[in-house]
């Protein structure tokens, strides 16, 4: 009979943890060892923030983001301009974004950007019920906030050709040179994007 090195519940923490994105095994063994040394109300504490979020997060039926009632704050806010819409990957965009406290419009969530490569179509994004939000009509500008990667790019001219017949403006976040940064160390891509969004000061 093999002999068991670490306990079974240490183990299949470990084995949980690792399946987190970022985690790798060293940093799941470090977690759960920290945890199995921390005071017993900081395990259970996060024992009950893990079931509390599959009991009372859902997504907003009418922008997919998560939130605890459906539809979500933000889609029932009076106060947001209805008329311009920011598409983005996922719910975190949304809170990035809210915390430049600049935009005043809806959002609308995809869950993910059509990559081929993983086998992700438009089908597996929330497309169409963006598509059924546009045909109601009283959208006039749609900023299309997908990453800056080739998956990003293919999502977001996806997204534009749809929006062509819709007659409905479609823009992207502008891209450039981050605050802090030297040009020096800029990769040509993004000087070139930061030359062509320019704007007078």
């Amino acid at each position: 009979m093999a002999f068991r090195v670490l306990p079974e519940p240490v183990e299949r923490l470990i084995e949980e943890l690792s399946r987190l994105p970022g985690v790798g095994p060293k940093t799941a063994s470090r977690l759960a060892f920290f945890l199995l040394r921390a005071p017993k109300e900081q395990s259970q504490q996060l024992a009950e923030a893990l079931q509390h979020l599959r009991e009372r997060t859902i997504f907003c039926e009418v922008c997919y983001n998560i939130s605890e009632a459906s539809p979500c704050p933000i889609c029932t806010d009076e106060g947001r301009d209805r008329g311009i819409m920011c598409v983005v990957e996922e719910p975190l965009d949304v809170v990035a974004i809210e915390r430049t406290h600049e935009f005043k419009g809806i959002y609308h969530v995809l869950h993910g950007v059509i990559s081929p490569v993983d086998g992700v179509g438009p089908e597996d994004l929330k497309i169409e019920p963006l598509m059924e939000r546009l045909r109601h009509g009283g959208i006039q500008e749609v900023i299309i906030a997908t990453n800056p990667n080739m998956e990003g790019e293919a999502t977001a001219m996806y997204l534009a050709r749809l929006l062509a017949p819709l007659g409905i403006r479609a823009t992207r976040l502008a891209r450039g040179l981050p605050m802090g940064g030297d040009l020096e160390y800029a990769d040509e891509v993004t000087l070139a994007r930061a030359l062509e969004g320019r704007r007078e000061i």
